[in-house]
């Protein structure tokens, strides 16, 4: 993304938690970069209908950004969407990071990113294997947990988010792989 002008701008990844999922809290990408924009961000993108968005604003404490953007959808949409955010060059030192090494990839294989809100309180250790096995955390830390899903039944396999919901908390929210890798392209 090109910087405003001389302006010190950051670029930015927003995950928005449950929007669009069953037909509830339904939330139009068009109107979602307009919300994004009515704040003065540049550079708005929206990816996919599951809520997240690119955008550049001056660098600015997370938390505040949370809550402006947290207020701004409330007001905007009508219900409470929850906000998670990273820099794109958090979601680079990710990347470069390759937490999914090694992991052999078939057409069953699911590699995903949780993003947390806040430090976990698991006392899970990694990395973890699922009774069944098909259900597998690489790594966590305080910001995100990698884990790897293989689909072998899809209502066994859909289990996995119990287990981080558990394991992490509900202020969480999952991403797969290849959405991390469309938004770090996009925040370029």
């Amino acid at each position: 993304m090109k910087t405003n002008r001389g302006n010190r701008q950051t670029a930015y990844a927003v995950f928005l938690r449950g929007i669009n999922v069953g037909g509830h809290k339904l939330v139009k990408m068009d109107n979602l970069k307009k919300a994004f924009e009515a704040l003065g961000f540049q550079s708005v993108k929206t990816l996919l209908a599951s809520g997240n968005v690119v955008f550049q604003a001056p660098p600015v404490n997370a938390s505040v950004l949370t809550k402006q953007l947290e207020e701004k959808l409330k007001k905007t949409f009508g219900f409470e969407i929850s906000v998670l955010i990273r820099s794109i060059k958090e979601l680079q030192r990710l990347d470069k990071a390759n937490p999914f090494a090694g992991i052999k990839v078939t057409p069953q294989t699911r590699l995903f990113v949780t993003f947390l809100t806040e430090k976990p309180a698991s006392s899970l250790k990694t990395p973890y294997v699922s009774p069944g096995g098909n259900f597998k955390i690489l790594r966590a830390s305080n910001s995100e947990v990698c884990s790897v899903l293989t689909i072998t039944n899809l209502r066994r396999g859909m289990q996995f988010m119990a287990i981080l919901d558990r394991e992490f908390g509900r202020m969480i929210t999952t991403r797969s792989w290849s959405t991390i890798t469309r938004v770090l392209n996009a925040g370029k």
